[in-house]
């Protein structure tokens, strides 16, 4: 088990001080209406193409390994007239790369996009290259962009005959603005009737205080469909009445209801508690065996002059730790995320076992929250 240099538990009872007042009730957070939802349609695109990078010194795709990146060059020479079909190409300076962009909405032609880049082959690195024009296509298989310059990496790597040193990721890199926009993708906001608002986080609560919140602006302009959509109706049918709408609305501020839900990262430990987490009364006794076993060999020399030979013997030295100092503790009902950490903490749970005894209080119907476990 990793250890942890600052327990978990505490930087929780912090957190959870900070966000209780120190067990007293809260109000809800306060968000605006542009930071909790998105608009409909009103996405961006995610672009992909395939290209080469060139300039590498020696560090770039071994094309008896990456034939794909042989016959990307051969095919652009034929292109530009050089005809090199036949030849055994032996070059370290080009390395096939994929290159990705997301295409913001509302993008238009002319304006830039970054790019990120991947080595696609066996290249070890991507440091000082150029990226060739790349063109970049969506899912419908049409061109939307066209990507081109100098890469930038932020790893490095550097290695000698008996050693080596790196840093990050070298066959990744990316070119800010690197890629020009070629074709919008049309939405035709400006003559829409209706707006719909989808929440990022779906909840009844929110999603009519939302509702609230506008009609109180503009009296009847906001429905709710579902707990994940509001939808915008302005009073006029005037072209733009709808972006001049939500233009007035989206400052709006709004108490966002949150849902009692604990997340766990097994992998890493980590565990993040709702401020709403609330638990029935429940007696906890947390304690476990833990076996540790060591072997320490060592070496028994013969007697000087004599026939006999160096023998290893064993020696083995085990431990064992039975919990025995941990006691039964009750935490009583409606206990708020304060009392419930530092009552976890008092008991020595580690962030590991505090994931086992959350899910041992869920299933004991105790915990009154939603676990994710990721």
């Amino acid at each position: 088990m990793p250890a942890f240099p600052r327990p978990l538990l505490t930087a929780l009872a912090m957190l959870a001080a900070a966000l209780l007042g120190g067990g007293s009730a809260a109000a809800g957070p306060v968000s605006r209406i542009k930071d909790i939802v998105d608009v409909e349609n009103v996405r961006p695109n995610q672009l992909i193409g395939y290209g080469l990078v060139v300039g590498l010194q020696g560090t770039g795709d071994r094309t008896q390994n990456a034939p794909f990146t042989a016959e990307t060059v051969q095919s652009m020479l034929e292109r530009m007239g050089v005809n090199i079909r036949g030849d055994n190409m032996r070059t370290q300076n080009v390395a096939a790369v994929s290159v990705v962009a997301t295409l913001p909405p509302f993008a238009r032609s002319g304006s830039t996009i970054d790019v990120q880049i991947g080595a696609i082959g066996d290249a070890t690195s991507l440091q000082g290259g150029t990226l060739l024009v790349t063109s970049l296509r969506g899912l419908d298989g049409e061109i939307y962009a066209v990507a081109q310059g100098p890469v930038s990496v932020s790893g490095f790597r550097a290695q000698g005959q008996a050693a080596s040193i790196s840093r990050g990721v070298t066959t990744s890199a990316r070119i800010a603005g690197g890629a020009i926009v070629e074709r919008e993708v049309p939405f035709p906001l400006l003559s829409s009737t209706r707006l719909k608002l989808a929440l990022k986080n779906p909840d009844f609560t929110t999603a009519f205080r939302i509702a609230a919140v506008i009609n109180n602006r503009v009296g009847g302009a906001a429905q709710v469909l579902d707990p994940g959509t509001v939808e915008l109706t302005p009073p006029g049918d005037a072209p733009g009445a709808v972006v001049e709408l939500f233009a007035r609305i989206e400052e709006l501020p709004v108490e966002v209801d949150l849902p009692a839900r604990i997340v766990i990262n097994e992998a890493s430990g980590t565990v993040v508690m709702g401020a709403d987490v609330r638990i029935s009364p429940v007696a906890i006794a947390q304690g476990g065996l833990t076996i540790s076993v060591s072997e320490a060999p060592i070496a028994s020399q013969p007697e000087p002059f004599s026939d006999g030979t160096t023998q290893v013997l064993p020696r083995t030295r085990i431990n064992v730790d039975d919990g025995g100092g941990h006691a039964l503790g009750i935490l009583h009902g409606g206990t708020s995320l304060v009392s419930l950490v530092a009552g976890l903490n008092a008991f020595g749970v580690t962030p590991r076992d505090l994931i086992t005894v959350l899910q041992a209080l869920r299933t004991a119907g105790a915990l009154q929250a939603e676990i994710e476990v990721q």
